[in-house]
């Protein structure tokens, strides 16, 4: 990815908001490689995921302009919930990392519920070594 001027803020960085940004477009992508096109994965397979917890640590600024990557792995998968862990990277320095908590629901509500099988099978390839 590239940095956009409209993510930088007053002191010439990404504001630190937008980095939580990042990483959802990082679990987005990991979900579309393991499980396919959120929306219809989570039809399918009758569930939800709700943001339960986010933390992010910055390490380094990245400015305007910079290209980073986005590196993200399964670090935690329980029985209702996953953790994933994210890092943007530039030139191999980590610049943030953090983690983010989803807790899975059924579709169209609230309740929590287990993590479906097929769901579980199709993200153990990302989990953490």
């Amino acid at each position: 990815m590239r940095v956009r001027y409209s993510e930088c803020d007053q002191q010439n960085v990404v504001f630190n908001g937008h980095y939580l940004f990042y990483f959802d477009i990082a679990i987005t992508e990991l979900w579309r490689e393991a499980i396919g096109p959120y929306e219809q994965a989570m039809i399918d397979h009758g569930v939800d995921l709700v943001v339960a917890e986010a933390s992010v640590r910055y390490l380094a600024p990245l400015r305007f302009d910079d290209e980073f990557e986005l590196v993200a792995e399964v670090s935690h998968l329980g029985t209702t919930s996953l953790v994933t862990a994210i890092a943007c990277e530039r030139d191999r320095t980590v610049a943030a990392e953090g983690e983010i908590r989803h807790v899975f629901v059924r579709y169209g509500t609230a309740d929590k519920t287990p993590i479906p099988e097929a769901v579980r099978a199709a993200l153990e390839p990302y989990r953490a070594s």
